[in-house]
C-alpha cells in the first residue's frame, strides 16, 4: 500500500469487491433483518449508540445492517429494543465510497480502533466527525467465506471512549458469524446454476434479471442468439435496447412492481438469428428465493408465433414451475429470512 495514500489499496480492490457483492446480491443499500440484528447485537455488546453492517463497493457504502440512537446523542441508546428506531436523516442507508473510517478498515484488512478521533490529525477532519459528531470508532473487517473483505461491522460513539481488548475480541467474533450467511448464499447460487444448466439447451429465449434496474443474472444460449450476447451482471435495459424499444422492460417493471406475471403479446422485432422480423410474446414472471420473501427478480420467457414450449408446457406453466423450484431451494437455505440471490 502506498504510504502517501492510505486508501490506495481500498480503491485498487474496489472492482473485485463490487463484483463479489453483486454475485451475492449485496450491492444495494437494502435493509436486511439478518444484518440489522447483527448491528443491534454490536450496539448491545459495546454499549455504543451507533452500529452498522457496512458493505462497500467501488462507488458507495451500503448499510444493510444499521442501529441508531432512539432520539439524540444526549438521550442515550436503547440497545435492547426491537428493530431500527429510525434512520439518521443525514446519512440514511448509504454514503459515498470514501466517507468515514470504514474504507481505512477495508484498505488495511484489520481492526481500526479510534478512542478519540481528535487524537489523530488525519481522522479529525473526516466528514463523519462533522456530520454526526462522532468522536470514537471501532471497525472490524467483514470477510466473506472466501477471505475477501466486503466491508465492516462497526460501532461509534459521540464521546471519546476506550475500546478495550475484550470489546475488540467480541466484535471480531460477532463479525465472523456472518461468514455462514455468505456460505449459504454461495450454496443457493450453486443450486441456481445447476437449475439454469437444464435450460441452456431450451429452444426459446430465457433470461433472469434482478432488481428494478434488471441486472442480468442469467441468459440461456437462445436468448443470446436471438437478442444479443451481453455480459452477466450488466444492466439489461441498457445492453438490450431492441427489447426495450418494443416494451419488454416496461412489462418486466410491471411484473416486479405488482408481484404478478405480465404478458407482452405479439411484438414484432428481428432477432439476431433470423433474416426476417418475427412476432414474439414475452411472459414476465416475478421471482423470489423463498415463500413470503419480497420479489427480487423477473424471469422472462420469449415465445415466437410458432408456439414453442419447453417440455410440452406453455410459457405460464414453465415460468410457474421454475418459480416453484426457486422457492423450494430458498426455503432450505434461507427459511424465514429476506433472502438474497
Amino acid at each position: 500500500m502506498d504510504s502517501h495514500d492510505p486508501l490506495e489499496a481500498f480503491r485498487r480492490t474496489g472492482p473485485e469487491r463490487t463484483r463479489r457483492l453483486t454475485i451475492l446480491g449485496l450491492n444495494a443499500p437494502d435493509a436486511e433483518a439478518t444484518f440489522d440484528r447483527v448491528a443491534r447485537l454490536a450496539a448491545r455488546l459495546t454499549q455504543a449508540p451507533l452500529a452498522m453492517v457496512n458493505f462497500i463497493s467501488d462507488e458507495r457504502q451500503m448499510f444493510r445492517g444499521m442501529y441508531v440512537p432512539t432520539a439524540s446523542p444526549d438521550a442515550g441508546v436503547d440497545v435492547d429494543g426491537g428493530g431500527i428506531p429510525f434512520d439518521l436523516s443525514t446519512l440514511g442507508r448509504e454514503a459515498p465510497g470514501e466517507y468515514g473510517f470504514c474504507p481505512h478498515v477495508v484498505a488495511q484488512r484489520s481492526q481500526l480502533a479510534l478512542h478519540d478521533v481528535f487524537d489523530y490529525p488525519r481522522f479529525k477532519g473526516n466528514p463523519l466527525v462533522n456530520d454526526l459528531n462522532v468522536r470514537s470508532y471501532l471497525g472490524t473487517p467483514l470477510l466473506d467465506n472466501t477471505g475477501q473483505v466486503l466491508g465492516t461491522v462497526c460501532v461509534a460513539d459521540f464521546r471519546p471512549r476506550r475500546w478495550d481488548d475484550q470489546i475488540m475480541d467480541a466484535m471480531t467474533e460477532l463479525t465472523a458469524t456472518l461468514q455462514s450467511e455468505f456460505k449459504l448464499r454461495d450454496s443457493l447460487l450453486a443450486q441456481q446454476q445447476e437449475l439454469f444448466a437444464v435450460f441452456d439447451g431450451a429452444q426459446f429465449p430465457i433470461m433472469l434479471t434482478e432488481g428494478p434496474d434488471h441486472l442480468l443474472r442469467y441468459a440461456n444460449r437462445k436468448q443470446g442468439e436471438a437478442f444479443g450476447q451481453v455480459p452477466q451482471f450488466s444492466p439489461a435495459r441498457q445492453v438490450l435496447p431492441g427489447l426495450d424499444q418494443v416494451g419488454v422492460f416496461r412489462a418486466m417493471d410491471d411484473a416486479l412492481r405488482q408481484g404478478q406475471p405480465t404478458t407482452l403479446s405479439k411484438v414484432t422485432l428481428r432477432p439476431y438469428d433470423s433474416e426476417t422480423p418475427q412476432a414474439f410474446s414475452f411472459m414476465c414472471t416475478p421471482v423470489r428465493t423463498a415463500p413470503g420473501a419480497p420479489f427480487k427478480g423477473v424471469l422472462t420467457v420469449a415465445m415466437n408465433t410458432m408456439g414453442q414450449a419447453y417440455g410440452g408446457d406453455n410459457p405460464a406453466t414453465f415460468a410457474a414451475n421454475l418459480q416453484g423450484q426457486f422457492e423450494q431451494m430458498g426455503s432450505g437455505a434461507f427459511a424465514h429470512r429476506d433472502a438474497g440471490w
